[in-house]
């Protein structure tokens, strides 16, 4: 008994040295040793892909109270400050095209979105076209709005002209 005890207790010691060897020699290489995602649950099957955490990411995005929002908004800033990758570059356009939030800036996710989408190399250049497309998209749509909210409104002015005159 105390034979097979010391043998587990000597592979948990190993088991340990190679997960602090792991972690010296990333540290030594200067890459970060990456905790899981806040986003993605614990207990579900882990993400496959770098696609399939940010569409996870996404959802997590949308549930965010606005002060919590804000928080993440700034953590994506900076993790895209540290490190250029396009992980980082399409999820800070992702917190960037939320809709009726205060840092919204969809002129500056597309130029986050641009440079993946157009590199046929790049793994996520798929979601970064259907990103930016979405936002081309919608940039459209709120010009097309606006346009008719000044005809609208030119269209008040006349009417009340009109009134005015007949009085």
């Amino acid at each position: 008994m105390k034979g097979r005890l010391a043998v587990v207790l000597a592979g948990c010691a190993a088991l340990a040295g190679c997960t602090a060897l792991r972690d010296f020699e990333a540290a030594l290489r200067g890459v970060e040793v990456q905790e899981p995602a806040p986003w993605v649950q614990a207990g579900v099957p882990q993400p496959a892909s770098d696609t399939e955490s940010l569409l996870l990411y996404f959802q997590h995005l949308r549930k965010l109270p606005g002060a919590d929002l804000g928080r993440e908004h700034e953590t994506a800033r900076q993790a895209y400050t540290r490190a250029r990758t396009d992980f980082n570059r399409v999820r800070l356009a992702m917190v960037l095209s939320l809709p009726n939030s205060a840092f919204t800036d969809d002129g500056r996710a597309l130029e986050l979105l641009e440079s993946v989408a157009k590199n046929p190399g790049a793994r996520l250049q798929g979601l970064a076209q259907v990103l930016s497309s979405n936002l081309q998209e919608q940039k459209k749509l709120n010009a097309s709005v606006q346009g008719l909210q000044q005809k609208l409104d030119a269209l008040k002015s006349l009417e009340r002209n009109m009134i005015e005159r007949n009085r």
